[in-house]
């Protein structure tokens, strides 16, 4: 069995269970482990099942305006990305305002508006023209980002892991099947603060689409089903305090809102 047909067929494991490597034509078992570890998994809109995420793929400065703001130049850079682990997802219903911690270490936390891609494919080396057959459904969710602990690192040329793939850094809608919405190549998104606004941009002003964004990472990495996709944000992130509640759209998506405690 190869791999990718493996995570394929084992995408929907029970909660907390870990499926080693079958043999052909035999059951597979579940191991005896001394603790369990919980997979994650967001609701699918319209459906029983949740989908199961692998890997969170983020894409940085995919905004022109956000590229300046952060001290890069649009036109010279080509896409780069980060991951989150996959127990940064905080699914905050719709209809509903998420309870978000503010994290520790930081006197400076960000909010970035995305909209996010979910993968139910896989593979290497995808062309731009085949990379939306990869898309299972669509969301939004926030990148935060303890900003402070980002510039530190960076300006010391080290990663910034811990500025950006800590706990719950990823708050995040319903899934919402691309056979229902279609694709997201346009439509405005925007996210305000106490009711203010402070990000407001159209889908179509990123620098790479999500199909451009889903060739590049299989050139880098293998594809499977369960990967997401947070795509990028808009110019004027800024900070939040705690008491503040955000609210994120996407034309097409019900909004997300989150309470920073």
């Amino acid at each position: 069995m190869d791999r990718r047909h493996f995570f394929q067929n084992s995408a929907l494991v029970t909660t907390g269970a870990l499926v080693g490597c079958a043999t052909p034509g035999m059951a597979q078992q579940q191991p005896k482990t001394p603790f369990a570890v919980p997979a994650v998994y967001i609701p699918i809109v319209g459906s029983d099942e949740m989908f199961p995420v692998r890997r969170i793929y983020c894409i940085g400065r995919n905004y022109a305006a956000h590229a300046r703001e952060m001290g890069s130049d649009p036109t010279r850079e080509p896409p780069f990305f980060f991951q989150k682990p996959t127990d940064a997802i905080q699914y905050v219903a719709a209809g509903t305002v998420g309870q978000h911690p503010y994290p520790p270490l930081t006197k400076n936390y960000h909010y970035e508006a995305e909209l996010v891609a979910v993968l139910g494919k896989g593979g290497r080396n995808i062309p731009v023209n085949k990379a939306l057959d990869l898309v299972y459904g669509y969301t939004l969710g926030l990148d935060m980002t303890r900003r402070d602990l980002q510039r530190f690192m960076g300006d010391q040329k080290k990663p910034w892991e811990i500025g950006k793939s800590f706990d719950k850094s990823a708050p995040i809608g319903a899934v919402h099947k691309v056979a229902q919405t279609g694709h997201f190549t346009q439509g405005e998104i925007w996210l305000k603060v106490n009711g203010q606004s402070k990000q407001k941009a159209n889908l179509n002003q990123m620098i790479w689409s999500v199909a451009e964004q889903i060739a590049q990472l299989s050139e880098a990495f293998e594809l499977f089903p369960g990967d997401i996709i947070y795509s990028g944000t808009p110019e004027n992130v800024g900070p939040v305090v705690r008491g503040d509640v955000i609210e994120m759209h996407i034309d097409g998506l019900p909004n997300l809102s989150v309470n920073i405690v």
